[in-house]
């Protein structure tokens, strides 16, 4: 039969691995070329490759190799070619063009001109026009330029080879099965061993791997090919190469309608699929089914934190293409769930071979296992690392949580952070214990390296990467961050769906107010008998301001038997202290809707009535130029800086504090008191300005600074302000 040189196309960087592939299939001659395999064989070797490889992704049979200078050498190249050898004109045809030059700068008009020949031609030849379907043609052909050089190839394949016809849905993010099996041809698994993929999705991963556990040709139910109209065709031969391909399937009994327990053997199953989501699971088990290979695949529902060794007994491969973000604002939950994972993994897979595919290499870090190889490769647009662990034998000890939790004994992943987060949570949980309280700071910005936060609100933790200086290599802040939570996660055993990553920083006009999320998940924290209502996803803040515990205590304390005004009241809190120490009223002003609808929350809460505390939505300086009642006690904590289009005019603490020192003045009572509070660093009181109005102020910052906020005292300054003597 006669020997020809065909071309397999293929994702970059699979090159090599088609080689092998198509030297198996076929045994033909094989060349490396960029985005492909040249490789030489007879029309049956053309067929098996289209059939068997999981690798490629078109077949390509050339036409015309060629050299063009011009845009009419282009035509003249193209309308002098024997097409009525190809296809009939009655054939619909399509042409796909790639690559340009100086005289072809377009790829759509290199197609046109493409076309243009192939239709002249067939007009000069006395037939009518061919016409052109992008959708299904019967007939594709491919252009490629590379500066003068052109090749015209028919598509023996029609739809792209990935395309195997078994996914009906998938989940997000699918892999392509051409990507999956590679993935699965890297990952060092065997024939005849277990294969388990803990976050399967759609399942292509294990579909792919269960394909060739079974000598299933990839495309074995494609119906529709590219050579179905060409008239080189030689249908017997094709029939005879797609029986082969038959008889070479390896099929369970379940197949020929006897499961294997109703034979009386045990299951062999080997290929294990696990996923949270259900709904995903179904679309899995229908995309098995259209593959043939149902009855090989286990799937079931779980979560990865909970992952076991479904078949322990023999020694297997862990397969798995976990999600990943392309921001890290998009990952907080990924280095949970990779952390996670790598503890999963070393608990219950010793001895066993894992492969993890992600985009985010730094994801792959949080795993703390060490790769014995890896291959990059790309998922789409995406830059995408593979690495195969050989998972020690002894690692599930290794991993064990130690009870004093001296991590650096058992892990090297930011061991001077987890020390210190350590040290830190024995001297500040204890006292946060005494004192009655659910939410408080564990860690803040200790070590240089780790310019972050640490705070506990009940059974969560939330992460706060402060804004790093521009100086600081970005890669390299990112990769501390990911240590740090990963830390996070060991040294405290948080739960991996609690712990929540924030990025922060210097906050302008209404950004405090800005959305992030709309998750809803509000939970309760006791704070000195008060319970607050706290948000830690769903906003930049959380709705409860950590640092100024002590201030609301000490407001709650004075307010005893007064009437009490809140302004700029955020969430409320404070006035939930005050009214739950027999304050005579209450009034509560902010701006924001949200935040005062969470402040009536927190009332109800408590158990507070209504009755005598109000709410006021409204611009607090607006409100307070209007007000014309009196209170004895006044709360007062601004932002440092705002232009809220709510807001009339622009506000500055430092700037304004005695404009607004002075309406307050006139709406406190004679022997009154307002507790000014601000966080603005290096805020200066003017006492002059104080004087003139006939007040006096005594700096009580040292007081009101918490255990777990001791390093950072300038964190806030607090005030009481007074009438003059």
């Amino acid at each position: 039969m006669t020997q020809t040189t065909y071309f397999a196309t293929a994702a970059r960087g699979f090159e090599e691995m088609l080689k092998t592939e198509l030297e198996q299939i076929t045994h033909a001659q094989c060349k490396v070329a960029q985005g492909g395999v040249h490789f030489t064989t007879d029309l049956k070797g053309a067929y098996q490759a289209l059939l068997h490889s999981r690798l490629a992704s078109r077949i390509l049979l050339p036409l015309i190799n060629t050299k063009i200078f011009s845009d009419s050498d282009l035509y003249a190249s193209v309308v002098a070619y024997d097409w009525q050898s190809i296809f009939d004109p009655r054939d619909t045809f399509f042409v796909d063009f790639n690559g340009t030059n100086r005289e072809i700068r377009n790829t759509q008009f290199g197609a046109m001109r493409v076309k243009d020949g192939i239709v002249d031609y067939f007009e000069r030849k006395g037939f009518a026009r061919p016409t052109v379907d992008k959708i299904r043609p019967d007939i594709r052909l491919h252009a490629y330029l590379n500066r003068e050089e052109l090749i015209i190839s028919l598509d023996l394949s029609g739809e792209a080879l990935h395309m195997r016809g078994y996914r009906e849905e998938t989940g997000k993010a699918p892999l392509r099965e051409t990507l999956a099996a590679a993935i699965v041809l890297r990952s060092g698994w065997q024939k005849g061993t277990p294969l388990v993929d803990p976050m399967c999705g759609s399942g292509t991963l294990l579909i792919e791997a269960a394909q060739m556990q079974a000598n299933i040709a990839p495309q074995i139910n494609r119906i529709h090919w590219g050579f179905d109209s060409w008239k080189g065709h030689q249908i017997e031969l094709w029939k005879r190469v797609w029986q082969e391909a038959k008889e070479r399937e390896i099929l369970p009994p379940s197949a020929f309608g006897t499961s294997p327990r109703e034979q009386g053997e045990e299951s062999k199953v080997l290929f294990f699929g696990f996923d949270l989501d259900h709904r995903v699971l179904q679309k899995a088990k229908q995309n098995a089914k259209n593959a043939g290979v149902a009855d090989l695949i286990q799937w079931q529902q779980g979560d990865v934190s909970a992952l076991k060794n479904p078949i322990a007994e023999q020694v297997g491969t862990v397969i798995c293409n976990p999600p990943y973000g392309e921001r890290l604002g998009t990952t907080p939950a990924l280095i949970a769930l990779y952390s996670v994972f790598g503890q999963r993994l070393k608990q219950q897979f010793a001895g066993w071979n894992a492969s993890i595919f992600s985009g985010e290499p730094e994801l792959l870090n949080c795993l703390r296992l060490r790769s014995a190889r890896q291959f990059k490769a790309k998922n789409g647009p995406l830059e995408c690392v593979q690495k195969n662990y050989l998972i020690s034998e002894n690692a599930d000890k290794r991993s064990d949580l130690d009870e004093n939790l001296q991590f650096s004994q058992n892990a090297q992943v930011a061991p001077d952070f987890a020390n210190r987060l350590t040290k830190n949570i024995k001297k500040i949980e204890k006292w946060a214990k005494q004192q009655g309280l659910d939410a408080y700071r564990l860690y803040d910005a200790d070590l240089p390296e780790y310019n972050l936060a640490v705070d506990r609100y009940g059974d969560h933790i939330v992460v706060q990467e402060y804004a790093a200086p521009k100086n600081i290599d970005e890669n390299k802040a990112r990769q501390r961050l990911l240590d740090a939570v990963s830390a996070t996660l060991y040294v405290t055993g948080v739960e991996t769906n609690k712990l929540v990553l924030k990025v922060r920083q210097r906050q302008k006009g209404t950004n405090q107010y800005e959305k992030l999320a709309n998750k809803g998940d509000y939970f309760f924290v006791n704070e000195y008998g008060a319970k607050l209502w706290v948000n830690l996803t769903d906003y930049l803040d959380t709705g409860l301001f950590l640092d100024h515990r002590l201030t609301r205590k000490m407001v709650g304390e004075m307010a005893k038997g007064k009437t009490f005004l809140n302004l700029f009241a955020y969430t409320g809190s404070a006035t939930v202290h005050a009214a739950l120490n027999g304050a005579k009223s209450t009034t509560t002003v902010d701006m924001s809707n949200t935040y005062l609808n969470w402040a009536e929350q927190n009332l109800e809460l408590n158990n507070i009535s209504l009755r005598n505390h109000r709410l006021h939505q409204a611009d607090c300086l607006q409100w307070l130029a209007d007000c014309r009642e009196r209170f004895e006690l006044i709360f007062v904590d601004p932002p440092t800086f705002s232009n809220s289009k709510r807001m009339e005019n622009s506000w500055d603490v430092q700037r304004d504090h005695i404009a607004l020192m002075k309406q307050l003045k006139r709406i406190l009572t004679a022997n009154g008191t307002i507790v000014f509070s601000n966080n603005k660093r290096g805020f200066k009181m003017d006492f002059d300005g104080l004087a003139e109005l006939g007040l006096t102020a005594e700096n009580i910052s040292h007081k009101t600074l918490p255990l777990d906020f001791e390093r950072n005292p300038h964190i806030h300054n607090c005030w009481i302000v007074k009438h003059s003597e």
